[in-house]
């Protein structure tokens, strides 16, 4: 008898799952209403960015073979109706001509508008912003939990010389245009949605047009002073094995001993190859955007991404997708720079005793060096006394 009723039971699910007419769990909807065309349950769907089966639009593309005669009342309008045309057009089923040249000219309809909107006015906004917000916090909390670092046993009262001229003019090239950058890009980010309530529309929009402008002409100075301070200090910022003690030891943050270091320690080293790489990156992306349509960039580096890590990122990328890309990954590129960018400041500013004048004057105190930069000392000391520089 429980053979009989297992054999049943199998027949029954075997006729349910290959027979489409009893398998089918969803019924097609019923457009009769609409005479074929789609109905508000199709429209809620598409807003929610659910799953909606457009084959009633996409192979309803009319047929020039309908059409009536030349001599009959809009006969030279052929088969295909204008809604016809622009649903072939949705559907990439023609091949569009048009007299305007450019590189974006014959894309009519580019559907990724809407995502794209909806990542950058929200979770793009909410946690950058939030984490920028949350460092800021931690910094604050971590300056009055440690306190600043200060020079243990006092200032020596005699100083050396950290940085020379040219080198402090790279870094405040570099960092003043970075702060100008980050501030107008944030205005122009997150403006729409906290300047306009305080300010109104009409001061918003003389202030986002500034910032725009100043936006793309100060990326100019970025990208100098991150070439310079590249070539200044890319030989004294090759990892070494002094690196891995320094990180063991929490350089000194959280302790009061000072690792050994040469002119620049693990976490300015950190620091540099993050401003360096992401710095690139930011200016590429920045550059896709200033100069539209004109280098597109992310279709190849998917590609390459696809080759080695077996990935399935789309490489058949409309122009307008190109700068959709490209914008989203400035954003998230800017917001990590920045993260750097304020730690960074903090520890050479209020965050440690003698720090600035590295940038300040160039001049640093003597015992500060010895306890944060003991070797650089040592290399330069040496060389004075060869008569050298340092």
């Amino acid at each position: 008898m429980n053979k009989k009723l297992i054999g049943v039971v199998a027949l029954v699910l075997a006729t349910l799952l290959f027979n489409p007419a009893w398998a089918q769990d969803i019924p097609e909807p019923e457009r009769s209403a609409t005479g074929g065309a789609q109905t508000l349950e199709d429209i809620l769907r598409r807003q929610k960015q659910l799953e909606v089966d457009d084959s009633f639009r996409s192979q309803n593309l009319g047929n020039p073979e309908n059409a009536p005669s030349v001599s009959a009342p809009l006969g030279t309008r052929g088969g295909v109706s204008d809604s016809e045309n622009w649903r072939a057009i949705r559907y990439n089923e023609i091949e569009p001509t048009t007299q305007v040249r450019g590189p974006a000219a014959d894309v009519l309809i580019q559907d990724g508008g809407m995502p794209w909107w909806k990542l950058r006015e929200g979770p793009m906004i909410t946690y950058g912003g939030g984490t920028l917000l949350a460092i800021i916090g931690l910094l604050v909390v971590f300056y009055f939990v440690r306190g600043k670092i200060m020079i243990d046993g006092g200032p020596a009262g005699t100083t050396i010389e950290r940085f020379k001229a040219v080198e402090r003019f790279g870094h405040w090239l570099l960092a003043g245009s970075f702060i100008a950058l980050g501030l107008t890009g944030l205005i122009t980010l997150m403006g729409r949605s906290f300047l306009i309530p305080v300010m109104g529309p009409d001061a918003f929009a003389t202030l986002a047009a500034g910032s725009k402008w100043l936006h793309n002409n100060v990326a100019w100075a970025f990208m100098l002073g991150l070439v310079m301070t590249f070539v200044m200090w890319v030989a004294h910022n090759i990892p070494n094995k002094l690196d891995w003690q320094w990180i063991k030891a929490g350089g000194g943050i959280f302790t009061k001993g000072h690792p050994s270091a040469k002119k620049f320690n693990a976490g300015q080293k950190i620091i540099f190859w993050t401003v360096m790489i992401l710095g690139v990156s930011v200016s590429l992306s920045g550059l896709s955007l200033l100069f539209p349509f004109q280098m597109p960039m992310f279709a190849d580096t998917f590609a390459v991404i696809n080759s080695i890590l077996g990935t399935s990122f789309p490489t058949d990328l409309a122009p307008h997708e190109e700068m959709q890309y490209a914008n989203i990954w400035h954003s998230i590129v800017a917001f990590v720079m920045m993260l750097a960018i304020i730690a960074h400041i903090y520890i050479g500013s209020v965050g440690m005793e003698g720090a600035f004048d590295a940038m300040g004057n160039g001049q640093v105190d003597l015992e500060w060096a010895r306890q944060h930069h003991d070797l650089w000392v040592a290399e330069v000391e040496a060389k004075q006394g060869k008569g050298g520089s340092s």
